[in-house]
């Protein structure tokens, strides 16, 4: 199964964020859904992004019109997603919803958006998700013959003739897939597989130790640094092509015949990191970790606080080492160096380190074997011992720890505080879509706005820490009941095959029942993607104020993904491969949002559990009159 085989790899990371934060729908949906289009071929399948914006930041300001400016702009309405209408119509036979689909195309072709494969693509993968293979099948066949020139089209089709036990129709529908389009080495994948069944796969694991001639290595780097110019919109928003080519060259003078894959892997890491996107990666490190052996890695847990290194959890060390130890350095490179050494291999978008200092926190049992080249041992030296430690080799795997302060594993939570005036909304996930659950989004909410206009509430709390994004659909919603005046969602949207506007590029009114109390909004590094644009009209319509860190995100968006692969090594990254703007475009584009009151968790905060984000805004609601 072909995303199966491109994501195995993903739900190990996504199930880290999962642990570690509990937003279990942000971790496996969101990322899951940004990167599956163009997984597949390896080739742009740039029309999703009408469903899913990721943000991504740049140097220059954007010159299109604010929110302010363009509040009174008529615009052309888009048309009706075909999706969401046979959503709607679940309960008839998948025959009748294709016939009403056909009806409707001839019949009304001006109303609905007949245009979007991706969009009904998304529709049979969620059939396909949920183990509706045949309804998925029949969509996908829909879906070859209304875009007959798509590769991607039999690329799904065979999929789901694979997922039902049909492998000659699936090697068919996968070999006219590759003829359409050489490039899908998906196809190509599993056309081998289908043809040699018994032939072992090649995991990361078998890939660490391996070596590649000096020769090929060097090629695949050229052939990255092409791609991310090619693929990506705004790849030099933030480095000059001079600066990124010189690091390329940089690159290959470090590589030799004896160059592992692994450590090509972490020079590759650094050249996608160079355009400053947080869409653009390699997998968030999940596969650098399923490639290190166990007893390579970093064997404590550790959290950076305010440039400050402690032991969360000793692991098998903790004869040597106790919870609180603040760490100097490792293996004799001191802490400074250290992360000085690893940031630049981190993805985020523009100069924002918050997100850097997260995804440390999360992988740093990787990330320092990575950049310390694959030490046997650790020697650390720890503040206030002059005598270096030299530490256990981790054993028995390593437990990513759950943040203890978040509380809303569901993703959507409504809590009232005991004086029964101030109520806390929480919504780790905008993952809401028109061809899914997005109505599961509109229910929550609205319920949510008439409990709190029953309860008299004087003070909202919006937490949107941990939020990795989802759908402008969720995010306007929401707004609609914020906002005093109309707003313009996006300012821009640009993406290959888009054929009219979308969603987020007409004026939105404010709901009539909105809510009129004070509104406090609590955001973090991890908010992400639609996230960015949410908390940016937010923070230019003076909705509320705003408590936290800077927001790992902004107005300006990179979003959506083609995953491509290297010719020799055939490591494989995704490159982020449209622009969506929202309308606060007097924010600059290299720097997240950023809060009113600067409120972080302190290593005490940490271990023990408090939320001091959210008791700081608690406290801001009892001093308003």
């Amino acid at each position: 199964m072909a995303i199966v085989h491109i994501f195995t790899g993903w739900f190990m990371f996504l199930f880290a964020v999962f642990f570690i934060n509990g937003a279990g729908k942000w971790s496996m949906d969101n990322w899951l859904r940004n990167v599956f289009f163009s997984a597949k071929a390896g080739a742009a399948f740039n029309g999703l992004m009408m469903l899913l914006c990721l943000s991504s930041c740049g140097l220059n300001k954007s010159p299109h019109p604010t929110t302010e400016q363009t509040a009174s702009k008529e615009t052309e309405m888009p048309k009706q997603s075909i999706v969401q209408k046979l959503k709607e119509l679940e309960h008839l036979p998948v025959a009748e919803r294709i016939a009403l689909y056909r009806q409707l195309k001839t019949e009304s072709p001006d109303a609905y958006d007949f245009a979007n494969e991706d969009e009904l693509t998304m529709y049979g993968y969620m059939m396909l998700w949920n183990n509706n293979v045949k309804d998925a099948i029949e969509i996908f066949k829909l879906i070859a013959q209304e875009f007959p020139h798509s590769a991607n089209a039999y690329d799904s089709l065979g999929e789901g003739y694979l997922n039902a036990g049909d492998t000659v129709r699936s090697l068919a529908n996968y070999e006219k897939s590759l003829a359409m389009n050489p490039d899908n080495f998906n196809a190509e994948d599993q056309i081998e597989r289908i043809k040699y069944p018994d032939k072992p796969i090649e995991t990361p694991a078998d890939k660490f130790a391996k070596v590649f001639s000096a020769a090929e290595y060097r090629a695949d780097l050229d052939q990255l640094g092409a791609t991310l110019l090619k693929v990506h919109p705004n790849a030099l928003k933030f480095i000059s092509e001079q600066d990124f080519r010189n690091l390329i060259e940089r690159k290959k003078a470090l590589i030799t015949d004896n160059t592992t894959y692994a450590a090509f892997a972490w020079h590759c890491s650094e050249i996608i990191a160079s355009v400053y996107c947080s869409h653009t990666e390699m997998g968030r490190f999940n596969i650098e970790n399923e490639m290190l052996p166990e007893h390579l890695k970093f064997p404590l847990l550790i959290r950076l606080v305010d440039k400050q290194l402690y032991v969360i959890d000793p692991l098998n060390n903790a004869d040597k080492v106790h919870i609180k130890d603040e760490i100097l350095s490792i293996n004799g490179v001191a802490l400074e160096q250290l992360i000085a050494d690893i940031y630049p291999h981190i993805t985020a978008q523009g100069y924002i380190q918050t997100t850097k200092r997260h995804v440390f926190n999360m992988w740093s049992n990787i990330l320092i074997p990575y950049a310390l080249g694959f030490p046997n041992t650790y020697t650390i030296v720890l503040k206030g011992q002059a005598a270096p430690i030299t530490l256990k080799k981790a054993a028995g795997g390593i437990r990513l720890r759950r943040n203890p302060i978040f509380y809303c594993p569901d993703g959507l939570c409504l809590e009232f505080l005991d004086d029964q005036k101030t109520a806390v909304m929480s919504i780790t996930s905008f993952n809401y879509y028109p061809f899914n659950d997005l109505d599961v989004f509109v229910a929550f909410v609205d319920s949510s706005m008439a409990k709190i206009k029953r309860k008299g509430v004087k003070n909202l709390i919006i937490d949107v820490r941990w939020n990795g994004g989802g759908s402008q659909q969720s995010s306007i919603h929401l707004l609609r009941y914020l906002a005093s005046k109309p707003f313009l969602y996006y300012s821009k949207a640009e993406f290959a095959g888009k054929t009219g506007k979308i969603d987020g590029e007409e004026v939105f009114e404010p709901y009539t029942d909105r809510y009129k109390g004070k509104v406090y909004f609590m955001m973090d590094g991890l908010g992400n993607s639609t996230t960015g644009h949410f908390m940016s009209l937010a923070k230019v319509l003076n909705l509320g104020t705003i408590v936290g860190e800077e927001l790992g995100s902004n107005q300006f968006c990179s979003a959506g993904q083609t995953v491509c692969r290297l010719k020799y090594t055939k490591l494989q990254y995704y490159v982020a491969n449209n622009t969506h703007v929202s309308s606060a475009t007097s924010l600059p584009d290299e720097r997240g949002i950023l809060p009113d009151h600067y409120i972080s968790q302190s290593i005490d905060d940490y271990l023990n559990g408090i939320d001091r984000v959210k008791d700081f805004t608690i406290q801001l609601t009892k001093q308003q009159k």
